[in-house]
């Protein structure tokens, strides 16, 4: 079970997909990466890319964000993520696209979102593709992925949770 941290929704359990194809962020995991996200948060504009529940876009939202794109592609979390939109009453300030995250990412222009946030499958290079993306188009001020700790992220600030990180690059 997930829940929201802070905020407008602060406590809501949120659904997620049945299954092991997705792993959602934890709330202590979550609890440290918004403490570090506070201020930016504010009405922004917010992207999360491998959204699974949608739990990252969600606590945004509740943190104060006006918008929030979310990017998913498999069915189970698709599923989990529109129930928990419709859940918490966020249809106007939320979108739902249906495509690779990457794909979406390639099709991105500076600056299109204040905050992005990305939680990708561990295994795979889709956390190092990104952040090639990101150097390359920096579509947000602040650009945060959760990847495995073994598998470390060239960026900012990096923290450690147990076997979770979370890489921090902010643009230029």
């Amino acid at each position: 079970m997930i829940r929201i941290i802070a905020g407008e929704f602060k406590g809501r359990r949120l659904k997620t997909p049945a299954g092991d194809t997705v792993r959602p962020t934890g709330d202590r995991v979550r609890e440290a990466w918004f403490s570090i996200l506070q201020r930016p948060l504010r009405g922004a504009r917010v992207l999360d890319l491998f959204a699974g529940s949608g739990a990252l876009g969600l606590e945004a939202l509740s943190r104060g964000a006006v918008s929030a794109d979310f990017v998913e592609i498999h069915r189970l979390a698709l599923s989990s993520l529109k129930a928990n939109i419709t859940l918490l009453k966020v249809d106007d300030r939320a979108a739902v696209h249906r495509v690779d995250a990457l794909k979406f990412a390639e099709r991105l222009h500076a600056g299109q979102y204040d905050v992005a946030f990305a939680d990708p499958p561990y295994a795979g290079e889709q956390a190092a593709l990104l952040v090639a993306l990101f150097r390359l188009t920096p579509f947000a001020r602040s650009f945060s992925i959760e990847h495995g700790a073994d598998r470390p992220i060239p960026g900012d600030d990096t923290r450690r949770y147990g076997d979770t990180a979370v890489t921090f690059i902010y643009a230029p």
